[in-house]
């Protein structure tokens, strides 16, 4: 008589230094994040796992707060999580395994995601390759602000998207837009539905032109307005972006990030 195995999907939280990384998703060439997590829940799991994140970050960006899932029929060990943290490489952490119903998708499902890029006025070399030095006391930060209330009055963005990026739509929900100073630290924190692919750097960078006093305001709005593609090398450097946030209508808040 055949035994019935049971097929569970499961998302994962974890959070990366995207610094080691040629960024999450599977590439032929380089190390990624989504290849070393697939060998150590294949590892644990003593099956052939190929996991889904809930995002696309670039070589060197950052996450915090990172889910993603995957389906099996063998049993999870109690010490999943240790076993999971004890396997991976330092620079990837795993805090949270959580049995989802068989439709759940960490890509599809995500209700938003929020990012923050963080300058630092003050040269910090014990947070190399972690925040983008800049003298932000130069910047104009007043114009800035205003730039990010111009950003959330569009919701097509052609203008930030990376031109063989593949994306099917342009159309982003943008739901917080703001710098915050926090410190020796200046940051851009946005908040959307999803982002197209290195937005939020094109974004940031356009934004310290204005800043700087290189691009108008006028010039920003209607490059938005027109469609205008802005110049990839405008992008501000990758390691200074974090994702930092995933939220789902089913899957409840980690009391530590409130």
């Amino acid at each position: 008589m055949s035994s019935y195995l049971c097929v569970v999907r499961y998302f994962l939280e974890i959070a990366y230094d995207g610094t080691a990384y040629n960024g999450w998703q599977v590439q032929p060439n380089g190390v990624t994040v989504q290849e070393t997590v697939d060998k150590a829940l294949s590892t644990i799991l003593r099956d052939a796992i190929h996991c889904i994140g809930c995002g696309r970050t670039d070589a060197g960006v950052h996450a915090s707060q990172f889910y993603l899932h995957f389906d099996t029929d063998m049993p999870v060990p109690d010490d999943f999580l240790q076993r999971m943290n004890a396997f991976l490489p330092k620079d990837i952490g795993v805090y949270r395994l959580l049995p989802v119903h068989d439709k759940a998708h960490s890509r599809f499902d995500a209700r938003s995601r929020s990012y923050e890029y963080v300058l630092c006025r003050q040269k910090d070399v014990f947070r190399f390759g972690y925040v983008y030095y800049k003298p932000f006391h130069k910047l104009d930060l007043d114009r800035m602000q205003q730039a990010c209330v111009i950003l959330q009055q569009f919701h097509d963005f052609p203008s930030f998207c990376k031109s063989k990026a593949g994306s099917k739509t342009t159309l982003v929900r943008i739901d917080e837009a703001k710098w915050e100073e926090r410190g020796n630290d200046l940051v851009f924190c946005i908040t959307a539905d999803r982002f197209l692919r290195g937005m939020v750097r094109l974004v940031v960078g356009a934004m310290l032109q204005i800043g700087e006093g290189k691009m108008s305001l006028e010039e920003f709005e209607k490059g938005i307005r027109e469609k205008q593609r802005f110049r990839l090398a405008l992008s501000a450097p990758a390691h200074g972006l974090y994702l930092n946030h995933v939220r789902y209508d089913y899957i409840p808040e980690r009391q530590d990030l409130n």
